[in-house]
């Protein structure tokens, strides 16, 4: 019977587990699974035991086990509903980033579409949870301290030397800079901050192609992070300026979709009415 607790036990702690960031859900069905092989262990020794009949009615250890059963049944079923409607919103995403991808590099001169690398998996999770979405400040400051992560040697220095030269006026050398920035330390935490920045000095030099690839970059370094909406809602600016309606459209209404009540999902909304957008 300790056996038999041990189980009830694992699976009243399966809901936490599944929030747990580091687990996904394909973890959460193996860990269901061999949860219902050792029911079966269980149920079988109990009945070779001749115990599967004590208790009082409907309480003998068998049947507590036919519940625990049918509970675990449930929870796997749940957990493949979620998991297929996560990968088809993982699917769907990838879809649509590849598909701007390969109109920005039609529109940009020296840009080959058959040479662009396959587009990353949305949000880096195909067949796991997504991280939850945060708020979007309209204009974040670059820092590194409290709990910001540690920042490689350099990193710093060269990021404020790219925002000094923009600050400058010096657009396409800033672009430059924040270009070689973000190829220098991938994965970076300022490499969103960069990309962003890059986009907003190729506008200035009228590269409104390039700097909608930069916007572009900006959301997928970080689809979840404090810059994503911002991100979303000047790409979709740039495309409706590069006279891709459709497109414009769909990544302006993405921003009220994953960050509804920001500032960003406002201007999202008055600049799809500007767009004429459905």
């Amino acid at each position: 019977m300790k056996r038999l607790l041990l189980a009830v036990s694992l699976l009243a702690a399966g809901p936490v587990l599944a929030q747990d960031k580091a687990q996904t859900l394909a973890d959460v069905k193996a860990e269901l699974a061999v949860l219902a092989a050792q029911l079966v262990s269980l149920k079988q020794e109990v009945v070779a035991s001749g115990a599967a009949t004590n208790g009082t009615a409907g309480a003998d250890p068998l049947s507590r086990m036919d519940a625990i059963e049918a509970a675990l049944r449930s929870l796997t079923a749940r957990t493949e509903s979620v998991e297929q409607k996560v990968n088809a919103v993982v699917s769907d995403g990838t879809n649509r980033i590849g598909d701007i991808e390969f109109r920005l590099c039609e529109l940009t001169e020296g840009c080959d579409p058959g040479a662009l690398p396959p587009t990353p998996d949305l949000g880096g999770m195909a067949g796991g949870a997504t991280a939850p979405l945060a708020e979007t400040p309209t204009t974040p400051a670059p820092t590194t301290s409290g709990d910001q992560p540690e920042l490689a040697l350099n990193e710093q220095a060269d990021f404020d030397r790219a925002k000094g030269v923009l600050d400058s006026g010096d657009f396409q050398g800033a672009a430059d800079l924040f270009k070689a920035y973000a190829q220098s330390f991938p994965g970076g935490p300022l490499v969103p901050q960069a990309d962003l920045y890059r986009g907003d000095a190729l506008t200035q030099t009228g590269d409104t192609a390039n700097a909608a690839r930069a916007y572009l970059d900006a959301f997928s370094a970080k689809q979840d992070g404090p810059l994503a909406g911002q991100a979303l809602l000047k790409l979709g600016t740039a495309l409706g300026k590069l006279g891709q309606g459709p497109e414009a459209c769909v990544t302006l209404a993405e921003v009220g979709k994953r960050f509804p009540g920001s500032a960003d999902a406002t201007a999202a909304t008055a600049a799809m009415q500007a767009q004429g957008c459905q």
